[in-house]
């Protein structure tokens, strides 16, 4: 028997199921494992493969983003023609195909190439599933969702950096790219024996570049998704920023050595804390309030923890950083679920091609400014707090215009 998602209804949303949830947030899971369990193994992996600029290693991180952003705005529609389980499927083999590029990699470049394709691959089971919840769900019950599925998800973010320093001590970096392929095989079977289909017959839509062109330009005429999505790219690039420099600031500059993944799981769970936080109070004091609370504490904390590293030369004690850091991801975690419903929220007439479009996007202007963040690592933590401040502000800017939109009227 196959995982039946409950649906929303006139009389109110139902609860999902537990499995249902859990299923989506593992399928999702690919993108932050991949990620998250090679950094303790970068500096290996530069070395082995002859990437010579210490800052060059950040490419493992920023290629697979990538090649994420590039294929969201196909699969969308893709799941939209064909339903989602496909566009999902071929997901799932082009991450198994990169996968096996970077295990025969015997170069930086080439290994860029599989990074490349494992984003390029994730991008469909993380794409789609949005999708798939925006069928059955909207409003302030698609954030519940979206909500519930990221506190599942965190737990990978907050155990992948372990699983990849125990897998160094026993073996090479090789064997985590093994993990993910394996891991990747079997998430994939799972999810075709036990989630079901969303998209109906009766509505899915011909496959066609000018219904696909319509709908981009739809969204980004629509200026609640545009703004919405614009600020959850600002947003998502510094937290890119720290994921590129994160192994540096850890193990070169504080010098924690194998307490990187402790370090680095404590702030991934103050992240999924806010994540399930704002799963119950959303549904009672919707997203708008939550995300512009949040947002504002984000921002002003960045602001002015950026005069605090300017005073201690950009190297404040790590207990001062982690507190930071610890607050910051928790204002993260409330604006991830309540940005992305919100963005959604006039395109269900369009899910596929606007989770496409919004993931898109956000993946673009997060990449290139979470690569500028990175690659401006000096030794010291300045660049990661200026830039999170900087685009906290001008999140800011974006939400309050889309704001001047509240009806979801067209510009």
């Amino acid at each position: 028997m196959q995982v039946s998602p409950s649906s929303s209804t006139s009389a109110g949303p139902a609860k999902p199921g537990v499995e249902f949830v859990v299923l989506l947030a593992l399928t999702i899971s690919l993108v932050a494992l991949a990620i998250d369990s090679m950094l303790p193994a970068l500096p290996d992996i530069a070395r082995d493969l002859g990437a010579t600029d210490p800052n060059d290693r950040q490419m493992v991180i920023t290629i697979l983003f990538a090649g994420f952003g590039i294929a969201q705005i196909l699969y969308g529609p893709v799941s939209d023609s064909v339903g989602r389980k496909p566009a999902i499927y071929a997901g799932f083999a082009i991450f198994t195909l990169g996968s096996i590029v970077c295990l025969a990699a015997n170069d930086f470049d080439t290994m860029l190439i599989g990074r490349f394709l494992q984003g390029f691959g994730a991008a469909g089971p993380r794409t789609v599933t949005i999708a798939m919840v925006r069928d059955r769900f909207e409003g302030r019950a698609m954030a519940r969702i979206m909500s519930l599925v990221t506190s599942v998800f965190i737990l990978v973010p907050v155990l992948a950096p372990s699983i990849g320093q125990g897998i160094m001590l026993l073996s090479s970096w090789h064997a985590i790219f093994w993990m993910l392929l394996i891991l990747g095989m079997l998430t994939a079977l799972w999810f075709a024996l036990r989630l079901p289909e969303t998209l109906d017959l009766s509505r899915r839509r011909e496959l066609s570049l000018g219904r696909i062109l319509r709908a981009i330009v739809e969204v980004f005429r629509n200026r609640i998704s545009l703004g919405y999505m614009t600020a959850t790219g600002l947003v998502f690039g510094a937290f890119i920023g720290y994921l590129a420099s994160s192994q540096q600031i850890f193990q070169e500059m504080y010098g924690v050595g194998k307490w990187f993944s402790v370090c680095f799981g404590v702030l991934a769970v103050s992240f999924g804390a806010a994540s399930l936080l704002n799963a119950k109070l959303v549904m009672r004091f919707g997203m708008r309030l939550l995300s512009n609370r949040a947002q504002w504490a984000h921002t002003l904390l960045s602001v002015a923890f950026a005069f605090v590293a300017i005073v201690y030369d950009g190297q404040p004690p790590l207990a001062l950083f982690m507190a930071y850091m610890m607050t910051t991801f928790f204002m993260v975690g409330i604006l991830f679920g309540n940005f992305n419903a919100l963005s959604m929220a006039p395109l269900g007439h369009i899910a596929g091609v606007g989770a496409a479009v919004i993931g898109a996007f956000t993946t673009f202007v997060s990449v290139g400014s979470g690569a500028v963040i990175g690659h401006a690592y000096q030794g010291t933590i300045q660049p990661l707090v200026i830039g999170f401040a900087i685009l906290g502000v001008l999140s800011l800017c974006a939400t309050r215009w889309a704001e001047s939109g509240r009806s979801g009227e067209t510009l």
